[in-house]
C-alpha cells in the first residue's frame, strides 16, 4: 500500500466512524466499531472492516443498514478527501472477535480448571510469603 492510500484509508475510517456514531439515525445501525479501511490502489474502492456486537441476526440487520447508508457516507467522505474519485464504500464484517470468543469457550471446556494455589509457581509462593512476613 502506498502512503497515499494509507492516509486516505485513515481519513475514511475517521469520517465513517464519526458519521455512524453521530449522524446515522437508522435504528438497525447500532454497536458498530470501524476497525480499519482498505483502499484499493486506484482509489476506486474502500473496504470498511467493521465489528458488530450481537447475535448473527442483529449483525445481518446492521450490515443491511450500513449498506443502505453507504451513499450518505460516501458523500461525507467526498467532502473530506481531496481526490479525483470518491471511493465506493463496501462494508466487510470482521468476525475476529466472535471467533476469538468461540475459541476461548472451547479451550475453557477442554482444559481442566485449576485451583489458584496450583497455578502459582514456587517462586511466587516464596515472594508472597516474604511480603506477608514483612508486613
Amino acid at each position: 500500500m502506498s502512503r497515499r492510500t494509507l492516509k486516505a484509508g485513515e481519513a475514511i475510517r475517521q469520517v465513517v466512524s464519526m458519521s455512524i456514531l453521530t449522524e446515522i439515525q437508522d435504528p438497525r445501525v447500532r454497536d458498530v466499531t470501524v476497525l480499519h479501511v482498505e483502499v484499493s490502489g486506484d482509489m476506486q474502492i474502500a473496504k470498511v472492516h467493521v465489528s458488530i456486537m450481537g447475535n448473527e441476526a442483529k449483525q445481518k440487520l446492521c450490515m443491511k443498514g450500513l449498506q443502505s447508508a453507504a451513499g450518505f457516507l460516501q458523500s461525507k467522505v467526498a467532502k473530506r478527501i481531496d481526490s479525483r474519485y470518491t471511493p465506493k464504500i463496501e462494508f466487510v464484517l470482521n468476525k475476529g472477535v466472535k471467533n476469538q470468543l468461540y475459541v476461548s469457550k472451547i479451550l475453557d471446556e477442554l482444559l481442566p480448571k485449576k485451583n489458584n494455589d496450583e497455578n502459582q509457581s514456587e517462586d511466587e509462593n516464596e515472594y508472597n510469603n516474604e511480603n506477608v512476613e514483612e508486613n
